[in-house]
């Protein structure tokens, strides 16, 4: 076989493909064979945040996708735009051994010409970046990720000391909090826009239809957690974490303020994380620590900061907040 660089040889064929276009069997194939694709490409969860969605695609000669950049797009007030969807932390580009087109500016250069604003969020094994195209620039952001591979006593160490007191002492108590499973999603959401409403991120209730469809989408790969109080059975605090091939991602929370006082996040999380542990390979993604006091707070887990980058093709802070979750 002719090397890559060879001048009889081909150029890959990139094309933008827009939803109707899309053949979601190919784009499965071309998922499952790139090695560490994150789950936010998968089509079920795409349908699920986006609903429909564009992609710069690379086409085999039988019309297999032997890579893909996956491009959820809306129409706003001077054209097309590229965004990222509400709980998908990151997309990015895919690539399979099949693939003869790596250079990311390649998928970006003609995500350009159909997109007049862009706004996307790599994984982090897309940092280094490549020499972006013009009217591209990069950002980073931060997420915290724990690895998994130690068992759950040997994770519990690496916990801040004071977070080991207080585990401690709730199993002392003659009615601890315990973590189980629930509680109902919509409980959940319910609960979050109690004491995280539209002031504090942005988003209406009717943003949060995203998660039901995606625990939907998800096939038993969800996990609802939440903490009650013993007595009342008030709910306290209460998790959804999404198991995927390369480890678990901490996708929504709420607590109230009586939970927050409690501990009942870090139960939450310890337990999850104890669920879990003695896995080699697999991550915790926390999702997110760009705010120091959250990134603090997951760091006494003894989870590490990631930083991952963030493409823009704009001019100007053009994109609202709910378009940058």
């Amino acid at each position: 076989m002719a090397p890559a660089h060879c001048p009889g040889r081909l150029p890959a064929v990139l094309r933008l493909l827009r939803f109707r276009a899309l053949d979601l069997a190919r784009w499965a194939a071309c998922v499952a064979a790139s090695p560490g694709a994150p789950p936010y490409v998968q089509a079920w969860w795409l349908a699920a945040t986006a609903r429909r969605w564009a992609a710069v695609v690379e086409l085999g000669p039988a019309g297999e996708y032997r890579s893909l950049l996956p491009l959820p797009t809306k129409w706003r007030p001077g054209g097309r735009v590229a965004y990222q969807p509400l709980f998908t932390q990151q997309l990015g580009l895919v690539l399979t051994p099949e693939s003869q087109q790596r250079d990311l500016a390649a998928y970006l250069a003609v995500a350009a010409r159909h997109c007049a604003r862009f706004y996307q969020q790599l994984p982090p094994a897309a940092a280094p970046l490549p020499p972006l195209p013009p009217g591209f620039t990069a950002a980073e952001r931060l997420t915290y990720h724990l690895d998994l591979s130690p068992g759950a006593e040997a994770l519990r160490a690496g916990y801040a000391p004071d977070y080991r007191r207080r585990l401690r002492r709730n199993a002392g108590l003659a009615t601890p909090l315990r973590v189980t499973p629930g509680p109902d999603l919509h409980e959940l959401i319910s609960l979050f826009l109690a004491y995280r409403g539209p002031e504090h991120t942005g988003l209406h209730p009717r943003h949060y239809a995203v998660l039901p469809r995606l625990v939907a989408a998800a096939q038993g790969l969800a996990e609802l957690r939440q903490v009650r109080h013993p007595a009342t059975g008030e709910l306290l605090a209460g998790a959804l974490f999404v198991r995927h091939a390369g480890g678990l991602i901490y996708l929504f929370a709420a607590a109230s303020a009586a939970g927050r006082a409690a501990g009942a996040p870090l139960l939450l999380l310890d337990e999850a994380i104890a669920r879990h542990a003695g896995q080699p390979g697999q991550v915790f993604d926390f999702e997110g620590g760009s705010l120091p006091a959250i990134g603090r707070f997951f760091a006494n887990f003894g989870a590490r900061p990631v930083s991952y980058p963030v493409l823009t093709f704009t001019s100007s802070p053009w994109f609202p907040a709910w378009m940058r979750p």
